[in-house]
Order: C-alpha cells, then structure tokens, then sequence
C-alpha cells in the first residue's frame, strides 16, 4: 500500500473547497421539521420524501469522495456526522432549487459544462488530481486521457492497489461532475435573482459617501447599568402587550426538547491506578533488560504507542516523552513516571540515534505477472536491465507506468501504522543510496525502486515507548453500573430525579430546545438512542440507564417539557420581553432627569449624575461605532454623524446600553477617488448576498421534514 500512498500523496484535499462549493446556498440548520415518521423515509422536501436507503447512498458517495481525497481509510464519528448533515442540507437545497429552475425554464447542458471544463478555472477543477506537473493548473487533456484509459482499463490485469485508486478517482470526478452541474444552476438562479436588485450611480455614490466621510464626536452617556433592575416594575399587561406586538418574532419553526440529564463519567479507582503502576513497572524492567524484538514486546505490555523499526524524528513521539529524551541515557529505561496530561504511566528506552534525510526522492517500477514466479522474473529481468544502463522512464512506460520521481518524508508516514510491506517499503526507501537500485518482493507483486535524491538531513531516533492509560477496572464499572441503575430505579420521575440527585452525588444537566437534528445529548458519544428517546417521551418520564461514550460513560434522561412548532408561549420568552421593557422604561427615566437638568451645553450633561464621557472618532454611516465608555456597539452614532451639524449638540439619544448626547468637532474624508464602477460592483456583490438569503425564505415554505434521528 505504500506506492498507494504516494500516488494519494499528490492528490488534493478537496473536503473545504468542495464544502465551499456545494453548499454556498445551504439554509441554515435552525429550521429542521422534526415529527414522527412511520415509513422507511428519512425526510421530505415539497412532499418529495427521500427513503433511507437513498440518504445512505449519498452519505457514502460523499464519504468515497472525502477518503479519496485525503488518502485516509475511515472518518472518526465527529467527521461521519459532518458528512451526514452536509448530505442533508446539499439534498434540501438542490431540491429546492430543482423546483424555482423548473419555474423559471432554467437548465444547465452539456456544452455548459463542457466549456467550464475547457476553461479549467473553476475552484472544484482546480483542486483535482488531473492539474499540470510544470504549472499546477487543471489540465482537461490528463482528465480526457484518463477518462478513455478508464474505459478502456482491464482491472484483472492490474495490481488490486492501482484499481482501486483508478476506481476511486473515477467515482471521485463523476461526484465532481455532478457538483459542478449543481453549481452553475446554483449560480444561473443566483444571478438572475441578484440581477433584479440592480444598481446605480446615485446608490453608489450614496454608498461610497458612507464609507468615505469620517466624524469625530463628544460623547456623554448615562448608563442604563446606573439604575438597578429591581427598583422597575413590570406589569403583566405590558408583557402581554410587547409579546402581542412581537409575536411573529417567536415563531418556532420545528419541534424541540427541554430535558434534564446526569452524564456520569466512571474513571479509575485509586486500586486501578495501583495495578497499573505495578504493571508497568515490571514491563520497565523487562524493557531494560529487551535488546531486539521491541515490536512484540511492546505489543505485549499494551503500550498505546506501539513501537515501529523505523527512524522518526523527535516530534514523532508522545509530548511528555520528548520533554525527557534529552534526559536519557541512550540504551537505558527512563522511568515510570505519570503524565497528567494524558493519564498515562509512561517509560521509555532511546534505542538508537542517527543523522538521516527527512525527505527521499525516488521512482518505482511495479510488476506483477500470472504468478509469483513470472513476477520475480520480470522483475530480475527489469532490475538487471537498468543495472546494465537501461533507461527507467523507458522500461516504466513499457510496463504502463510514468516512471517519474516522488518525494517521500517522515511526515507521509509518522504516527501511521506502519507494518508488513509498508514498513518494508519505507524502510527499503530510507536506506538505499542516491542512484541505487533495489528490487523489492511486495505480496503478489515485485517494485523496482531507485532513490534519486535526498536532503534535509536531521537527528533521528528509534524509540522503545510503553504508555498505559490509568483506566477503571471492570470491577470499578461494575459497581458504579449498580450504584446508577439503583438511583434510576428508585427515581422514576423528572421530580424524584431532580429532589434526590444531588443528595446521591449526582450532577444534574439541563439543555433546553434540543433539535433532533443533532447528534446525541451533551456532546457525549454514543448517545444517539438517548436522542430517539427524548423525542417519543411524555413530559415527566425518565429513560433507563444508557450505556455511552467511549465505554466510559452512562446516561439518563428525563424529558422536562415539548416546545411544539408554532409559537413560542408567553412564559417561555417573558425574560427576554422583561429586559425590553426595563431597559426601555430606564431610557424614559434617564431622559426625563436629563430634561429635568435643562442643560444646554455638553459639559452639562457630562457632570449628570452616573454619566459617561467619551471621545468617539472616524466615525461613519457604514458601520456601526463602538463606544468603549458603554462597552457596546452604538449604530445609532454613526446614524447621526452622518447628518450631524459641526459643534452642535444633539437631543438625548436612546441607544442599546444606554441615553447619550452627541456633538461633532470635526469632520473628514479618506482620500480615495470615487469610481462608480467599482462602487457598483461591490453593491451587487451586496445584492448576490441578499439574493443568496431567499434559499432561507424557501426553506420555511418548503415544508422540510427530517425525521433522520430514527433511522442514523
């Protein structure tokens, strides 16, 4: 697998641009319809329902395009569910925008795509395997020959390795191909929408004044914090009145949760933590005592670092053992000693030292013939070929192959699992000389290589480390297993769990408006069953115990209340409401002692009680100003700067954080030249932007439902 790895090595790691690209129209995730499902369907977009089987479809395609590109075997559980969602919400945009193209008659062709492809300057073509040796660029001559090379490509005759990359990257450019076909309709709909909002040169120099024309003010305030809450009375009524007049603000597009939880986390016992440390310390003795096979020794102590026959620079090794390897005596046991940061009891032997390149050049000719004893003669027969001065790129390209030289560094394979042929491999790379030759037997398959440079020569060590976790025993899970279920058994209720968890030494969680469109409860793996629960639960009822995490940790759930789709309930938002109306019933105060004083000068309302002063400069209308006196971002400031009279002092003005007074002392302007093109361009970069929020409008009208929690 290693010539896999450097054909892999030069290919590009597409998962943020293609991110970038296939979900610059994605609305965004607070608006997920989440009810119960009976069919085998994971969600609807305009009644069009998408099955189970489909969505895992397109969760592995895109999972086949993300392993390609970053020549990694597996996603870890956080990256599963990154691709989960994106699939998601590429599939309800592109069916949303199926539906508005289908209205308006817009199409892409194929003489569309074809030209993007002759261009060669789209973002997703730029980041593929087929770009220029010499100039980086997309080269739609190297797709076009690899397309006709695939077809005609007999797989039976070639190495597995190589035809599961060549399938790989053909699966990897229709994926690519299909995106492109979704941009350009994404981008036909985005123009003909940001079309409409068109601009002209008043709106651009009006714009460009904005931006341009500076104000420096006097500030004085009188902080809303200077009055304390408690001394404002508000009535119901006037909650009732403000909830009745924002109610349309309140609206709850999906259904979510309110649930109350214990997360226990069971670690070691200071028994466990004494076994292992015994442990340990007789592996530390039999290491000093270990002169060759260090791969099955320390496979056989559990070490978490297992020991690989290769030179790795320092910073291959575990941190808190490079802090001590300049410590160590070379060929002696440094330890045990614990590491807080990892939990670990380490020791560890510095086997060997030396001076080696940390970068290889090298080609390779692969053979493989009917068998393995035609295989070791091809491969003698080209190994002597070019000892007798044959030429290598000739011989590789008689065989199908580039011939051409890769480079090679410890980073392609440090902190890897390096083993069998790979280490082979690797270590044939390492220490064969410039300019020679080796004629290497790899499973089925023999690999003529030659090393052809090398340089960035620096210390390197083969290490023996044993790092073991100080983890709970079975014994110690078992007993915090018994003692959790009791609680719950004798807990059946969200009021019993919340009366008695405290007293049994449990903590108590709350998380409010839980979506079932995440992942599991309280960022713990593994709780994906406890998310299901929730969602079919009455209010009151509690879960059984679920085991979770990385087998560390276990759960229960009480569900504590349902917020239904519709409007969010008075009770439910009067905090929010009751801050509105206290902070606007102090402006009111505020403003009428400010009356009261009658002042008419600036260092009048500068000397009020409570107030604030500040000198606020370069201010303009395009941006809001924050006024580090109120420790808050005052837009209004900029509002009236921008029609602001020089030196005169301006009425109180009710702002987010509190009433102020402003006055103009001087006025400037940034030395650019207006250019209405350029101005125009950038308000209809503006508009796209606009026009890219209308895929939110359709979103809410689309009558999204994702009911994928019961199925992944």
């Amino acid at each position: 697998m290693a010539t896999l790895q450097n054909i892999r090595s030069k290919g590009p790691l597409l998962v943020i641009v293609i991110g970038l690209a296939l979900f610059a129209f994605i609305a965004g995730d607070a608006w997920k319809v989440l009810q119960p499902h009976q069919s085998h369907d994971v969600g609807e977009v305009n009644g069009d329902a998408l099955s189970a089987q489909d969505y895992q479809a397109l969760v592995e395609e895109y999972t086949d395009v993300i392993k390609f590109s970053s020549g990694t075997n597996s996603l870890t559980d956080e990256q599963t569910n990154q691709v989960k969602d994106e699939v998601w919400r590429t599939y309800v945009n592109n069916k949303l925008l199926e539906k508005e193209a289908k209205k308006l008659g817009l199409t892409v062709s194929k003489a569309e795509i074809q030209a993007i492809i002759d261009a060669g300057v789209h973002p997703l073509l730029q980041q593929t395997p087929f770009r220029n040796p010499q100039t980086g660029a997309f080269d739609k001559d190297m797709l076009k020959k690899f397309l006709v090379d695939y077809s005609k490509m007999n797989q039976s005759q070639m190495p597995a390795q190589y035809a599961e990359y060549y399938n790989s990257m053909y699966k990897f450019w229709s994926f690519v191909e299909k995106s492109l076909i979704q941009n350009r309709l994404a981008e036909k709909y985005q123009a003909l929408i940001s079309k409409s909002l068109f601009s002209n040169p008043v709106e651009a120099q009006d714009a460009f004044d904005a931006r341009v024309n500076q104000m420096d003010l006097l500030l004085a305030a009188v902080p809303y914090s200077s009055i304390v809450d408690s001394t404002i009375t508000v009535k119901e009524s006037e909650l009732k009145d403000l909830y009745n007049k924002k109610k349309e603000q309140f609206k709850q597009y999906v259904e979510t949760r309110d649930i109350k939880y214990i997360d226990v986390q069971v670690t070691a016992s200071p028994e466990d933590r004494a076994a292992i440390e015994k442990e340990v310390g007789e592996y530390t003795q039999q290491l000093a005592n270990t002169e060759s096979e260090y791969t099955t020794f320390i496979r056989s102590t559990g070490s978490e670092k297992p020991y690989v026959d290769l030179y790795y620079n320092k910073t291959a090794f575990p941190r808190d053992v490079v802090a001590r390897m300049d410590s160590a005596v070379l060929n002696r046991v440094y330890g045990p000693y614990y590491n807080g940061s990892d939990n670990t009891i380490n020791s560890f032997k510095v086997i060997a030292k030396t001076a080696a390149a940390d970068s290889v050049e090298f080609r390779q000719i692969q053979v493989v013939a009917e068998d393995a004893a035609k295989t070791k003669t091809l491969a003698d027969s080209i190994y002597n070929a070019i000892k007798g001065g044959a030429n290598f790129v000739d011989l590789a390209k008689k065989y199908g192959q580039t011939g051409e030289a890769n480079w090679i560094s410890s980073a392609n394979y440090e902190n890897a699992q390096i083993d069998g042929d790979n280490l082979k491999f690797i270590s044939t790379v390492n220490n064969l000389g410039v300019n020679e030759l080796s004629n290497l037997s790899l499973g089925q398959a023999n690999v003529i290589l030659q090393v052809t440079d090398k340089k960035a020569v620096k210390d390197k060590y083969k290490v023996a480390v044993i790092k073991r976790t100080v983890d709970f025993s079975k014994e110690t899970y078992s007993r915090a297993y018994n003692d959790f279920s009791q609680f719950i058994a004798a807990n059946p209720s969200l009021d019993k769990v919340v009366a008695n968890a405290e007293e049994a030494g449990y903590r108590l969680l709350e998380r409010n408006d839980l979506y079932s469109s995440e992942h599991g409860i309280g960022g713990v793996k593994g709780t994906k069953e406890a998310l299901k629960w929730a969602f079919a639960a009455k209010p009151g009822e509690v879960s059984g115990l679920y085991e979770c995490g990385e087998s560390d940790r276990m759960l229960v759930v009480a569900l504590a209340g349902i917020t239904p789709e519709g409007y969010r309930s008075l009770k439910q938002v009067q905090d929010q409401l009751r801050a509105e109306i206290i902070k606007d019933k102090k402006a009111e105060k505020i403003m009428n002692d400010m009356k009261a004083v009658n002042a008419t000068s600036f260092d009048q309302y500068k000397s009020m009680a409570n107030a604030v002063s500040d000198s606020v400069k370069h201010v303009t209308f395009a941006a809001p100003a924050y006024i580090p006196a109120l420790r808050s971002s005052e837009p209004l400031v900029g509002a009236y700067a921008s029609v602001a009279e020089l030196n005169k002092l301006s009425a109180p003005i009710k702002g987010n954080a509190g009433v102020f007074v402003l006055q103009m002392y001087a006025k400037d302007k940034l030395n650019e030249t207006f250019d209405v093109k350029a101005e125009e361009a950038t308000l209809e970069n503006m508009h796209a932007r606009l026009a890219g929020r209308l895929m939110n409008d359709l979103y809410l009208k689309a009558e999204v439902k994702d009911t994928r929690y019961l199925f992944f």
